[in-house]
């Protein structure tokens, strides 16, 4: 929903409804206050939600709802307990301001109680997304979403089970993670490109020593294969690089207040798609030594 700040900027945030009488859900204030501010009338508790610099409003008055048009260019402040904002011409007042987990794509979120979103928001067939429930002790959360289904017809899953849902839901319809396959095969390509090139090079610089080799009796076989276990050392060696600077940057982004998680699989994948290039770059490079004759050593060539 789009907000607009008290000089004139707008900002869309997500909003979150929770339940008004248990509040499960709701962020506890990083002020040391309670989720129960969010009772209040208008109260809401905003978060950055991994972003930076979106919840800014003026330091002076004279330039918080002024009659002149928008106060763009003016000194700015995080917003603090008390200040007031408007969602679709409602006034919401800020009771609070917390620093949950980043999220992604990366929004500013408003928390608010589920009576006060649907009063402020635009009316919609459906404004609920979804409900969040705890089992009692003793009680599978399986086994109730089983029963939720069966007795409502509608989709009931349990805590890893919506993880899970959310993260496939994301693979198949999200643009960003069609763009970063997009990326990754481009770099695949070139990657590919650049190793072929340097390991067809670093073969046919070494083509007399191969020669002496195999002069000496050493088979086709176990030439081959010492380029394709060099190819695969390198491999091997380029993983562990890669994937030790991706957990630097990870730490540092996480340091930062933005989201970052890596997949299990994303190790597994990366690596394998690694070696794979390497080995399929060592198969071309080796072609010079299959047609490799000893006597090249003796002849001077």
């Amino acid at each position: 929903s789009e907000v607009r700040f008290p000089n004139g900027t707008f900002q869309n945030f997500r909003v979150i409804g929770v339940d008004d009488t248990s509040l499960h859900g709701a962020p506890k204030p990083v002020d040391g206050g309670m989720p129960s501010v969010l009772r209040a009338p208008d109260a809401v508790i905003v978060d950055p939600g991994g972003t930076e610099g979106k919840l800014q409003t003026p330091v002076n008055i004279k330039d918080q709802w002024p009659f002149d048009g928008p106060h763009l260019h003016v000194a700015t402040q995080i917003l603090e307990r008390g200040d007031v904002l408007q969602i679709n011409d409602h006034r919401v007042v800020v009771a609070g301001r917390s620093h949950t987990f980043p999220r992604w794509p990366a929004t500013p979120l408003i928390y608010a109680t589920a009576s006060n979103a649907r009063r402020f928001l635009l009316p919609e067939r459906r404004q609920l997304t979804f409900i969040m429930a705890r089992a009692q002790p003793g009680v599978s959360p399986l086994r109730l979403a089983l029963a939720i289904e069966a007795r409502t017809g509608l989709k009931a899953r349990t805590k890893a089970a919506f993880k899970k849902d959310t993260v496939l839901w994301l693979f198949r319809n999200s643009e960003d993670v069609g763009d970063i396959a997009s990326m990754i095969s481009i770099a695949m390509l070139v990657g590919f490109g650049v190793t072929g090139v340097m390991l067809y090079m670093f073969t046919t610089d070494n083509l007399r020593q191969y020669a002496v080799l195999k002069a000496m009796g050493a088979p086709t076989r176990l030439l081959s294969m010492m380029v394709l276990v060099q190819a695969g050392l390198c491999g091997v060696l380029g993983t562990g690089m890669g994937l030790g600077l991706c957990s630097i940057a990870g730490e540092l982004v996480i340091a930062d207040g933005r989201p970052f998680r890596m997949i299990w699989f994303t190790p597994l994948i990366g690596g394998l798609a690694v070696i794979l290039v390497s080995l399929i770059a060592a198969m071309i490079s080796v072609r010079p030594v299959f047609k490799l004759e000893p006597g090249m050593v003796f002849s001077g060539r």
